[in-house]
């Protein structure tokens, strides 16, 4: 049996597609902003809050009224994620923020709360981003007080302050709550306090592209002594990268590799994200070979970073999902006579390494593998396409047995804008049916597609 999995989650920022033929911002979104993945029923509940909150003849009472019914009827995660999401910067429903903090005096109502200094911080970030800043400050004043004596629980609480504000854009909130923390780190003796509170001041000042001003504070991390970690020097890097001061990312990877830290995969995805987000494509294509001279091995992230940026890739990735024009090609070699230049060289990079498709695919007598989870849309195309190919040739010349059957696992798109969702198996059936392949829906599991192996080989060869 072949088992394909699709879908995941994404840590590292990846760019949006270049300028040049940038797709619409609709599916764009869908793509590449991160987000709180909603369920279905809260999906539900938040379009009901929307018209009420719209209506001019609803009371403010009506809210409240459906804010505590959900909460009531809804299990902890649900409610949790869905406050989580209107917490987000990236959420769907900015209308309804300013319902965030009844929402999360609701939830602390219920039997089954604990607190959480992340979600406080979350909150108030938020809260400071509106102008409300006597409801925040009193918010903070709680968390301090229930905590102060616990110097490990408070020096994270801060971190968590620096890091939603930094997230948020808010330079008060920040710059307030990062004197709190610098003060919270200077005045301990602990050496976890001073690593993790300079993690998250230099992170922090990153985000908020203050890129020099956490360069600087190497030094004084050293005047403390607290070793300068790989974390604080990709912060930097990729800082600088994502500002476009492509000459000083560099100088800091050259300075990290002489303190003893070697760029690795998760350095080097970084640094191609940066590059990325400036459509800087020629130098994409200098780091991955330098990436496949050094023998660092390219990963799903890679792959994400890459094809993000491929704005002929993402354009006909739009018009296939949202025209239902038939625009992508179905093979390795059509793809190549349409892509041009840089973008072609990138492309070219990424199929002529199977780092990653061994890393995904096992195969043996009883069972064929390949896991695309944390693939997006982009990476899974890519991949099917060297999928289909690696198999095609394989069963040419003997290295690959016949498997029982062949499954081509969607997943239920759990990390969808709504789960269950899933853009990734519309696009993976739009493909099948181009190709006029034997794999149906499982009806077993919604998120498969599955055939005979012996169907799926001669269909291929």
């Amino acid at each position: 049996m072949i088992v394909i999995g699709l879908g995941g989650n994404l840590k590292l920022p990846l760019p949006l597609p270049c300028n040049r033929h940038q797709p619409p911002q609709k599916l764009t979104s869908k793509l590449l902003s991160p987000k709180c993945a909603l369920t279905k029923q809260a999906h539900r509940f938040l379009s009901t809050l929307s018209t009420t909150a719209r209506d001019p003849s609803a009371s403010s009472s009506a809210t409240h009224k459906l804010i505590q019914k959900f909460v009531a009827t809804s299990p902890k995660s649900v409610s949790l994620n869905t406050l989580s999401h209107l917490l987000s910067p990236h959420t769907t429903h900015p209308h309804l923020s300013a319902l965030a903090l009844p929402f999360y005096t609701r939830i602390t109502e219920a039997t089954w709360f604990d607190w959480n200094p992340k979600l406080v911080a979350d909150l108030v970030a938020l809260l400071d981003k509106q102008g409300r800043y006597e409801e925040s400050e009193k918010l903070i004043s709680e968390a301090v007080s229930k905590i102060e004596l616990r110097e490990r629980e408070l020096v994270l609480f801060y971190c968590n302050l620096v890091e939603s504000h930094s997230k948020q854009g808010s330079k008060r909130g920040f710059d307030v709550s990062f004197t709190s923390l610098n003060r919270v780190v200077d005045d301990s003796s602990s050496a976890y306090v001073k690593q993790r509170g300079f993690e998250a001041m230099v992170s922090g000042l990153c985000e908020m592209g203050q890129v020099c001003e956490a360069e600087k504070m190497f030094d004084e991390m050293r005047l403390r002594g607290v070793k300068v970690s790989r974390f604080e020097f990709r912060c930097v890097l990729y800082g600088y990268g994502r500002l476009g001061l492509f000459e000083d990312m560099e100088r800091v990877v050259n300075q990290m590799e002489s303190e003893g830290f070697v760029a690795d995969t998760i350095c080097c995805n970084m640094i191609l994200s940066a590059y990325g987000c400036h459509c800087e494509l020629a130098r994409m294509v200098l780091w991955l070979r330098k990436m496949r001279a050094s023998q660092i091995s390219f990963s799903i992230r890679t792959y994400n970073s890459v094809l993000n940026s491929c704005p002929t890739i993402m354009s006909m990735m739009v018009q296939e999902m949202e025209t239902g024009m038939d625009t992508l090609p179905l093979s390795i070699g059509e793809l190549s006579g349409v892509l041009s230049g840089d973008e072609a060289l990138v492309v070219k990079e990424l199929v002529e390494s199977n780092s990653v498709l061994e890393e995904v695919m096992t195969w043996d007598s009883l069972e064929g593998k390949l896991d695309l989870h944390g693939m997006h849309l982009g990476s899974c195309y890519l991949m099917m396409l060297k999928w289909m190919e690696e198999l095609r040739n394989g069963f040419k010349d003997g290295k690959y047995v016949n498997p029982r059957e062949i499954t081509l696992v969607c997943g239920l798109g759990k990390h969808s804008n709504v789960r269950g969702e899933s853009p990734v198996k519309s696009l993976v059936r739009k493909m099948l049916v181009r190709l006029k392949s034997p794999m149906r829906n499982d009806r077993k599991n919604v998120g498969c597609f599955v055939a005979k192996g012996k169907v799926v080989r001669d269909w291929l060869c």
